[in-house]
């Protein structure tokens, strides 16, 4: 894309797209990031319940035991809310800013919310769908064949 602005004494640039399909390796460290983010929103959120329940009865005060199947549902949750936001939004998420990736769709859009939450949503139920995106020769990982979704570089402050 070419920059419109021509007047006397301006400079036309070309602006940086983004390039090419983003590796297993780049996604994968990507969402280790995603998963400290979404721990660490959890662990908060615990720690304000529990906060809320000793202002309540400080002396009947025990920290909240939830159970494994709670905390799987609840973080499940969270990062399916985390990862659609992002992506209908931004098209990153924190971890694909540090790494300089972006989700688009294949007309290299955003997303279209409704794509966003079933991405999302088959990201969270599938995780090692996105391992096939070190087989695919274009990098795409299975939520990406289904959904018609690209993750690529695309390093902020670049557009």
């Amino acid at each position: 894309m070419v920059s419109s602005a021509a007047g006397p004494g301006s400079v036309l640039r070309a602006e940086p797209r983004p390039v090419g399909a983003a590796g297993v390796v780049s996604r994968t460290a990507a969402n280790v990031i995603d998963f400290a983010v979404v721990s660490v929103f959890l662990a908060s959120v615990y720690l304000g319940y529990a906060t809320l329940r000793f202002l309540l009865r400080p002396r009947e005060f025990t920290f909240p035991a939830p159970s494994l199947l709670f905390v799987i549902i609840a973080g499940s949750v969270l990062a399916g809310v985390y990862f659609a936001v992002c992506w209908a939004t931004t098209g990153r998420t924190y971890g694909a800013l540090v790494l300089g990736l972006r989700v688009v769709s294949a007309g290299r859009n955003h997303l279209r919310p409704a794509v966003a939450i079933l991405r999302a949503a088959a990201c969270v139920v599938l995780p090692i769908g996105l391992v096939w995106s070190g087989v695919d020769r274009r990098r795409r990982s299975v939520q990406d064949i289904v959904l018609r979704t690209t993750v690529v570089y695309d390093w902020p402050g670049t557009r």
